[in-house]
């Protein structure tokens, strides 16, 4: 029987991204978590509060749908409680688990709440289109955002600043171009790939070159006193909004250019979610370094690709700033993709319908054969260029497109995000003449490394996915994992992967312990989480 597919609002989205926080990485670990009937019971061990929620169905492995009704045991009798209640609770508990104080973590997560309440409101203005690509709308159907952080849908600034470049609301829009003198133009990689967005965007003046700009971001750098000084002085030319137009996808800052069939990537100076989502200066040549790795190991393999960064742009004056923020990568498109491409974000995400809108998992045999083709087009590639060449792929939700063909069966798959792609310390020599700081922020110790794959790859993506198939399918929970095994089994016998098909459990990147102690994602801290192969 099909589950209910829940209503979205703040609240609830908010509450229940506490509460899967919670459980994860505070409770479970302390064994203060039991089922009780439809409900999962939760204590905090700290504040000495318990807490009860709805269990949709039972939990398979490290997942859990939690759903309304959210509540507190206080007085003998369970009252309700909201998602700021839960939010002072956690705070509560994290100082005293770990004896500081965060004066941020409650407006991260009221910004989150707020920011989240914009979206649906803009989202009833802006219905979905038949005509829109599936693809994109794909891309920009993540409202509620991730199921296991804080503040999943933390977006610094006035929603009026950003509401016209959000994904969520299906927004188009136009880059603003700039006409840099050509002295002054940066480049890196092929320099021949932006020759497209040249041949489409506005004419500029002889002795310039243009470099597309996102409006919100050139919004931010507007009083930087070096670029308006280059503007007086003729270096950059303001040559307004024009065509083509973009649509901006799940990473908010990286737009889709369906004319050119290319992806640019942005630099924006806001905190979106965890990090300040800017191209850092030893990010845009690492990019072009590690693309020259990346892609003739994945020409090599089959029923998948990665998405190219071949070059990128940006500024030279004296403003470090100003290069990061008006860097722009350029991105291959997905038109040469076998099938019709979708985010596997939206396939998992329990509030969207994209999953059950594919007819080939009508039936409880058509998921099955669904799952194993998804997992064998998704994982093998993934585990594969690791075990056999050292590439650390984040092949989380947002980084993976499958392709799937008029019955939404997965054809194949498209790698993406350079940014998140990691390689071993094997590749030491390969590296050696970069600059310091572009060598480190392209590699991973084996231990970091292997935590970031298994954790991208299973706890973020695959047990995300099987749990929206068994949404779908409740009957068929039980035989997913056992069903993944042999694609697991396939990529040869190495010691971390024997141990991963003997059970012991996955590392789940502890993000709300990060937001907490104010980290970097790169130094996230992993928890323990039930492996479901235990059981298969």
């Amino acid at each position: 029987m099909l589950l209910t597919r829940p209503a979205l609002t703040a609240d609830d989205a908010t509450a229940t991204a506490l509460l899967n926080c919670l459980v994860r990485e505070v409770c479970a670990p302390e064994q203060q978590v039991r089922e009780d009937g439809g409900h999962l019971v939760v204590r905090l061990p700290r504040v000495g509060v318990t807490l009860r929620t709805g269990l949709a169905r039972p939990p398979s492995g490290p997942t859990y749908r939690l759903a309304p009704p959210f509540e507190e045991h206080r007085d003998s009798a369970w009252i309700a409680t909201g998602w700021d209640r839960l939010a002072d609770l956690v705070t509560g508990e994290l100082e005293l688990a770990t004896g500081q104080a965060n004066p941020e973590f409650l407006a991260q997560v009221r910004d989150s709440h707020s920011t989240l309440a914009a979206l649906l409101r803009a989202r009833e203005e802006s219905p979905a289109d038949p005509s829109v690509d599936a693809y994109v709308e794909s891309e920009q159907s993540l409202l509620s955002g991730h199921r296991f952080h804080p503040s999943p849908k933390a977006r610094q600034g006035d929603p009026a600043q950003w509401l016209p470049y959000a994904p969520e609301t299906r927004a188009r829009f136009l880059p603003r171009w700039l006409a840099v003198r050509e002295e002054l133009l940066i480049e890196e990689g092929d320099r021949a790939a932006f020759s497209v967005l040249d041949e489409l965007g506005p004419a500029a003046p002889p002795g310039h070159r243009l470099l597309p700009a996102h409006p919100w971001q050139l919004s931010l750098l507007a009083d930087r006193p070096v670029l308006r000084r280059a503007f007086a002085e003729g270096l950059l030319h303001d040559l307004g909004p024009a065509a083509p137009e973009v649509a901006p996808t799940s990473s908010v800052r990286t737009a889709y250019v369906p004319a050119a069939d290319v992806f640019c990537k942005f630099s924006l100076d806001i905190r979106i979610t965890n990090c300040v989502r800017k191209n850092a200066w030893y990010e845009l040549t690492g990019a072009v370094a590690l693309n020259e790795i990346v892609q003739p190991v994945f020409a090599s393999l089959d029923g998948c690709t990665f998405l190219a960064e071949p070059a990128y742009r940006s500024v030279a004056l004296a403003d470090r700033r100003l290069h990061e923020g008006l860097g722009v990568i350029l991105r291959q498109g997905v038109g040469g993709l076998k099938g019709t491409p979708l985010l596997s974000a939206a396939l998992a995400d329990p509030y969207g319908d994209t999953l059950s809108g594919l007819p080939a998992l009508a039936t409880p045999e058509g998921a099955l054969a669904w799952w194993d083709a998804y997992v064998r087009h998704v994982a093998r590639p993934a585990l594969r260029v690791y075990l056999q060449h050292g590439i650390v792929l984040e092949a989380h939700l947002q980084n993976v497109l499958v392709a799937v063909d008029d019955e939404g069966m997965p054809v194949q798959t498209a790698f993406r995000d350079l940014e998140g792609t990691k390689l071993t310390p094997a590749w030491h020599d390969r590296l050696a003449a970069l600059p310091p700081r572009v060598r480190d922020a392209l590699t991973y110790d084996p231990g970091r490394a292997w935590n970031r794959v298994v954790y991208c790859l299973l706890v973020n993506h695959l047990t995300e996915i099987a749990a929206a198939v068994a949404d779908l399918h409740p009957g068929i929970d039980a035989e997913l994992w056992p069903a993944a095994r042999p694609h697991f089994a396939s990529c040869g016998d190495h010691p971390q992967l024997r141990a991963l098909l003997a059970g012991v459990p996955f590392p789940a990147k502890a993000n709300l312990r990060a937001r907490w102690a104010r980290t970097a994602d790169r130094t996230a801290t992993y928890v323990p989480v039930p492996n479901p192969f235990a059981g298969s």
